[in-house]
């Protein structure tokens, strides 16, 4: 029987043993007899035994209390504990994304360099092709026995004999139509965007890059470009256009080394404009279409930080 139960028990039959005893007590001495007193020995020996199971009872109470006070103390230490190491988990988690971020900006900065270099190179192996082709020219004229070229003849190399200034110095001719504006170096423009880019002086390098999208659209660096576009509107908190920009690098320059960053930039984007699940999709696709690249570890970091499977349930 439980404690409560047998406490309740006898604090309803104690008033009617106590009862029984005074009536019994109260009767004439000549009425005793031995069942009587046998009857009254019963008596106090169930009261007896009522204040031993009364006190044995307190005794109980008082220790599953002391176990429960206790179990609460634990449960409130855990509690603690488990808070502490929560939010420690949040501190490593957004330092670890301050130095995924770091890394991106570095090898973003490394594949601009090689982007650079690798176009240089194909300029100069350009240059060459065209000085040994006039070279041939050249020399297969001189075994032809070409003679000199007259006043006004156009020598191989595309000048006029008269003067040796290119033909484009001659007047043009009345109603000829005007010359277009010249296009301002490729690299030149390039790493001054990047500069300004870096120095945060974004209208500047919005310009710059700008330029190189209108006068080069088919370079490798016309990519690059379109991504920093993205970049000076997502440092501006304009998500909207970062996210258009970023568009615009997958669709038009799908094969640029800037595509993989320019995707984790959308999910981060979509992100901050609170459409979570536009977010997360873009995340996951980025982990899919570029696993191996420090962009999909960055992206799993942020789903893990978010508390989203990497990949969905089936």
């Amino acid at each position: 029987m439980h404690p409560t139960q047998i406490q309740r028990l006898v604090r309803l039959r104690f008033p009617a043993l106590v009862l029984s005893v005074v009536l019994f007590a109260s009767l004439p001495a000549h009425a005793a007899s031995k069942e009587i007193i046998e009857l009254q020995t019963q008596v106090q020996q169930l009261l007896d035994m009522v204040q031993r199971l009364q006190s044995t009872v307190d005794s109980r109470f008082g220790l599953v209390q002391h176990l429960v006070e206790q179990s609460t103390d634990n449960i409130n230490q855990m509690n603690a504990t488990v808070s502490a190491l929560q939010l420690k988990l949040n501190a490593q988690s957004e330092a670890s994304n301050g130095k995924l971020d770091a890394v991106s900006g570095q090898v973003q900065s490394l594949n601009d360099s090689l982007d650079e270099l690798k176009s240089r190179i194909a300029k100069l192996d350009k240059q060459m092709q065209d000085i040994q082709s006039q070279m041939q020219t050249v020399q297969a004229q001189a075994a032809g026995g070409a003679s000199t070229p007259q006043p006004g003849q156009p020598l191989p190399d595309g000048t006029n004999g008269a003067n040796g200034a290119g033909a484009t110095n001659l007047p043009a001719a009345p109603g000829a139509p005007a010359p277009q504006t010249q296009a301002p170096p490729l690299q030149d423009t390039y790493q001054g965007g990047l500069r300004d880019y870096n120095a945060a002086h974004y209208d500047l390098a919005s310009s710059e890059f700008g330029d190189v999208l209108q006068y080069y659209p088919n370079d490798d660096l016309a990519g690059n470009a379109q991504f920093y576009l993205g970049e000076i509107a997502y440092k501006q908190q304009k998500y909207k256009d970062a996210i258009k920009a970023y568009n615009a690098v997958l669709e038009n320059f799908s094969g640029s080394p800037k595509a993989p960053a320019a995707q984790l930039r959308k999910g981060l984007a979509l992100l901050q404009l609170s459409q979570r699940e536009s977010g997360v999709h873009e995340l996951r696709s980025l982990i899919q279409r570029y696993p191996q690249t420090p962009e999909a570890l960055q992206a799993r970091s942020k789903l893990n930080a978010l508390g989203v499977r990497i990949n969905p349930k089936p």
